[in-house]
């Protein structure tokens, strides 16, 4: 089996890391020493609350700090005995788990916060630290455009993944988020994908019956990119529902902004793959509504586990823009945008706007830029403000194109990931058949 990267990097859902300025926090002799005070404390703390603020230990043998979101009875064991599942409080959600008891260290527990959110007016500006992590989390994790209560309603209906791995095809797969999948499946901690059908079954001798008698061999729909082993498939959802509904639960699994939608007849999906002599098969996606009044060109995007890293997201970001144009139209990808999408994008903008001004002899407008890229204008404007390329002067917005200011930015913004072959795409813009 192969097996996911852990992300790393810092607050957008990387994996705690030992260094970086911050205190790591280790337990002292004395803990493990266990002396009748400690004793005593563990018998009052236990079982700990849910709300409960405790130290950790990690994969990487390090104690971090960590919120206990929710706890179950451990089973053939005392009564007394639960997991824990926890939340690392400096962390995104994707590296929620549960864990087991000698996990945590209990002289560190803090008592449960009173998490009530108070109304307050415009003088009494006061947020308890629940609070401030609710906003952390809104901004980090792209909830944008819930309120107060649906964001509350959100992570208390999602806040326990229920399917902890998944298999597909020769990987085996960490989650990150909850997504609710059929009732039946509720107690399934690991779930078995056909790689081609994205049907899923709860055991291992299911899935390999059901590989004997799958038919295909690739995504349903039509393949319109081929470029050395790379395939990009576009599947209609009002023709393929089962299989668009499927692709949406094993999405969710490592979205945690995403809407889940049932009816997927509104909506196409464009399906990479890596191509062998076993099949095609599906390394990320993306989806677009086929009308769409908002101009988005893409309203959810995903690059699995075990394919990130190797610049197949920026290639998805990339195919959206090359099928705008060749509908003749601006685009822009739907709100909000995830953690990593928002990364993904802002570099992709950046790339390929600082290349045609690096190129570019004289003045162009962000009109000009907007036709020969497909790229919104309001994307164009707000990617150059942050990159203080843009000035208002009299009226209007002037670029700012100093040379030496653009190597710096492009060289910062990484390298462009794998080039759409645009000879190689084989399409023709989505009409409703009558």
């Amino acid at each position: 089996m192969g097996s996911l990267e852990t992300p790393t990097g810092g607050e957008n859902g990387s994996a705690p890391s030992a260094g970086k300025g911050k205190s790591m926090y280790v337990a002292g002799a004395e803990a493990a020493l266990e002396p009748d005070m400690s004793k005593r404390r563990r018998s009052s703390v236990l079982p700990l609350e849910v709300g409960t603020r405790v130290m950790c230990r990690w994969r990487d043998s390090k104690y971090h700090p960590v919120k206990v979101i929710e706890r179950r009875k451990v089973h053939h064991a005392i009564p007394s005995d639960y997991e824990y599942y926890v939340h690392y409080t400096e962390f995104n959600r994707r590296l929620d788990e549960w864990v087991k008891l000698e996990q945590l260290d209990l002289d560190s527990v803090e008592a449960v916060l009173d998490e009530k959110v108070e109304e307050k007016g415009a003088t009494g500006l006061k947020m308890t630290r629940h609070q401030k992590r609710k906003i952390d989390e809104t901004h980090v994790e792209g909830h944008e455009e819930l309120d107060a209560a649906s964001l509350r309603e959100h992570e208390e209906f999602t806040k326990v993944k229920n399917i902890a791995t998944i298999e597909l095809g020769r990987y085996e797969i960490e989650t990150w988020y909850f997504s609710p999948f059929p009732p039946e499946y509720n107690d399934c901690l690991r779930l078995y994908f056909c790689e081609f059908c994205l049907n899923f079954m709860k055991r291992k001798e299911q899935l390999q019956r059901h590989m004997r008698k799958c038919d295909l061999k690739h995504p349903p729909g039509d393949e319109i990119y081929r470029s050395g082993t790379l395939s990009m498939f576009e599947v209609d959802g009002k023709k393929n529902k089962v299989y668009g509904q499927n692709l949406c639960y094993l999405a969710k699994l490592f979205l945690d902004h995403k809407t889940l939608y049932y009816d997927v007849d509104l909506f196409l999906f464009y399906v990479l793959c890596e191509c062998d002599d076993r099949g095609c098969h599906m390394v990320g996606y993306f989806s677009k509504e086929k009308h769409s009044e908002e101009s988005y060109n893409l309203a959810c995007i995903l690059t699995l586990p075990p394919y990130q890293r190797k610049g197949y997201g920026k290639f998805l970001i990339a195919f959206s823009y090359e099928l705008s144009k060749k509908e003749g139209k601006v685009g822009t990808p739907e709100r909000p945008l995830s953690d990593l999408g928002l990364l993904s994008y802002r570099g992709y903008w950046t790339r390929v706007l600082l290349d045609i001004l690096k190129k570019h002899k004289g003045n162009i407008s962000i009109k000009e830029l907007s036709d020969m890229t497909a790229i919104k204008a309001e994307d164009i404007l707000t990617t150059l403000q942050s990159l203080e390329l843009i000035q208002y002067r009299k009226g209007q917005h002037v670029i700012c194109a100093d040379p030496k200011v653009l190597d710096r930015h492009l060289k910062a913004a990484g390298r462009g990931g794998l080039d759409v072959d645009v000879s190689k795409l084989i399409w023709t813009p989505y009409k409703e058949q009558s």
